[in-house]
């Protein structure tokens, strides 16, 4: 299982930087010295790059292959494929980029300080109408900047709330939680039934502790902008994150030490071993539990303070397309075949994600597995991808925000710095 997908580890904040420290085609046109203008009088290309991002060792690279094959029998065009682990790939990316020789296609969980730097494509120059329409509109939304569209989604994921059913058989619980007061209670009761036994497993390391605090945060009503302004010091967000420090601290219902727990190897790994009652989850992990087959499970919706209604967190990566001389025609070439039904949902399956088009939500719909996911997919709501600081902004959040669940953290403190560097810009 990809454990960069949705959670795009830490260094990818150190390659925006590096790459605006350098000015990453500020001033310079386009990469690889091309032009939206003159690249139409250019030659047209017989080759293009792709760089993508290893979602699997199993599958991966097998797509890219036969995918490859297809362009080229279709286009007459050579689509040379590199596959790079996703604990490489922003090192080597942002190298490319800083040398001027950029892949045609980079497959990156981030686009908007390339975008600001107009190093790339916008949709309007390579996507068809056709595709563009069949693209889902939270989607749309977080890979456009500045009010035109450059990070293409490839691949979604949606959030839920795993939970073990036999330990709730055993603790006497019906259902799954709906409010935040009847999670606490539930898992209180889990934990009571001792053996080493957690009643949340809670990943605030630096792994994915945007993700995880994002769900909670977006179910009390907060979000990281607010109006197009930095609020993660809003008092929604620091009575959510007091009250995940609670969960540790006071209720003592999750494992030790969440703040430096990881998602892939910690809150996951204790859910799998049937150690903890509940964990925020997403479709892969149903997938190694099927698999596994030692964890009687179900999803549901996150509980939300009050009892509303639910949001989920939603994540996407992009295969972002940069300019190049006389490269429009292929890269078109490359999405108009990328997002037709038979590879986009293919890829999607074997990944073992969710789907970023509409047409593609009727095709996995027939899945029952993935209801809960589908159910709250149109409507999952993201981190500001859109926004060339949250980059920097994420980083500082994986490395800070798991103190304030400490038992001597403070919640208000961590916000408030996070905020002072948001507005920052440093």
């Amino acid at each position: 299982m990809n454990k960069r997908f949705a959670a795009a580890a830490a260094a990818i904040g150190g390659f925006a930087l590096t790459l605006t420290a350098c000015g990453g085609g500020t001033g310079a046109g386009t990469a690889g010295g091309g032009s939206a203008s003159s690249s139409g009088a250019a030659e047209k290309v017989t080759s293009i790059k792709l760089v993508a991002a290893e979602y699997s060792k199993e599958n991966t690279a097998a797509f890219w292959t036969k995918f490859a094959e297809a362009y080229k029998a279709k286009t007459g065009i050579t689509l040379e494929v590199q596959v790079v682990s996703w604990n490489d790939i922003d090192q080597q990316s942002s190298t490319m980029v800083q040398n001027n020789n950029p892949p045609d296609i980079l497959n990156l969980n981030v686009y908007a300080s390339y975008a600001k730097d107009d190093l790339l494509w916008s949709a309007d120059d390579v996507l068809s109408d056709a595709v563009k329409s069949d693209l889902l509109p939270n989607f749309v939304k977080s890979g456009t900047y500045e009010g035109k569209m450059y990070g293409m989604p490839d691949l979604s994921s949606a959030r839920a709330l795993f939970y073990n059913k036999d330990l709730f058989a055993k603790a006497g619980i019906a259902g799954p939680p709906k409010t935040w007061d009847e999670f606490v209670t539930d898992a209180k009761k889990i934990s009571a039934l001792g053996n080493g036994t957690v009643g949340y497993a809670m990943p605030l390391g630096p792994e994915e502790a945007q993700a995880e605090y994002s769900i909670w945060m977006f179910n009390n009503g907060g979000d990281w902008k607010t109006d197009g302004k930095w609020s993660i010091n809003s008092p929604q967000n620091v009575e959510t994150l007091k009250f995940l420090k609670d969960l540790s601290v006071t209720q003592k219902v999750t494992q030790n030490n969440p703040g430096k727990t990881n998602r892939t190897d910690g809150a996951f790994a204790l859910f799998q071993s049937g150690k903890a009652g509940m964990v925020v989850g997403f479709s892969p992990l149903a997938g190694t539990l099927d698999k596994d087959a030692k964890v009687s499970y179900g999803t549901a919706a996150m509980p939300t303070k009050d009892g509303g209604t639910p949001s989920t967190y939603g994540v996407t990566d992009y295969l972002m397309a940069f300019k190049k001389p006389g490269n429009s025609e292929a890269v078109k070439a490359f999405y108009d075949l990328y997002y037709s039904p038979d590879q986009v949902n293919t890829f999607i399956k074997n990944e073992g994600f969710l789907p970023v088009t509409q047409s593609g939500l009727k095709v996995f719909a027939s899945d029952t597995k993935l209801t809960t996911y589908l159910d709250t997919l149109t409507g999952a709501k993201l981190t500001p991808t859109d926004d060339p600081g949250w980059d920097r902004v994420k980083l500082a959040v994986q490395q800070s925000i798991g103190a304030a669940v400490a038992p001597d953290g403070d919640p208000q403190a961590v916000l408030d710095s996070l905020q002072k560097q948001a507005e920052s810009g440093s």
